[in-house]
């Protein structure tokens, strides 16, 4: 049976905001792009009743590897229906302000760029050369 209704989570989208906040202190940018994509079919599985299902618990698996460092907190500020991050700290966070660093004193070496934009425009390059043919 369809029904047709309005759905607020309140207290839901709160909760959503804050996780979503630490995640991104706590997991890898790659494990979190790919548990993303892999949230509509999990969504799927359990709107159609497939919460006992094999695929269901392997997407479980996955979900569950992939938040095992998600732990913080965020605060967030509501204001007039809206929700916005105002502050997050988590033990596990990945960001060290000293790897991330441009200054002469950080992990980062700007030489290591050039290899990187070389590889990446490689495909550009090809392009740009079979176009001039």
């Amino acid at each position: 049976m369809k029904s047709r209704g309005v759905y607020e989570t309140p207290g839901g989208t709160i909760l959503y905001r804050a996780r979503e906040a630490v995640e991104q202190l706590t997991m890898d940018r790659e494990v979190l792009h790919l548990r993303n994509s892999l949230v509509p079919q999990y969504a799927k599985l359990v709107y159609n009743g497939f919460w006992f299902a094999p695929e269901r618990e392997m997407l479980q698996a996955a979900m569950d590897d992939a938040a095992s460092t998600v732990t913080g907190v965020a605060r967030i500020k509501l204001y007039k229906g809206s929700a916005t991050v105002a502050g997050r700290k988590a033990a596990k966070s990945l960001y060290d302000p000293h790897m991330a660093s441009f200054e002469g004193a950080g992990g980062y070496d700007q030489g290591d760029a050039s290899g990187f934009i070389k590889l990446n425009a490689l495909r550009l390059r090809v392009r740009a050369k079979q176009g001039k043919k």
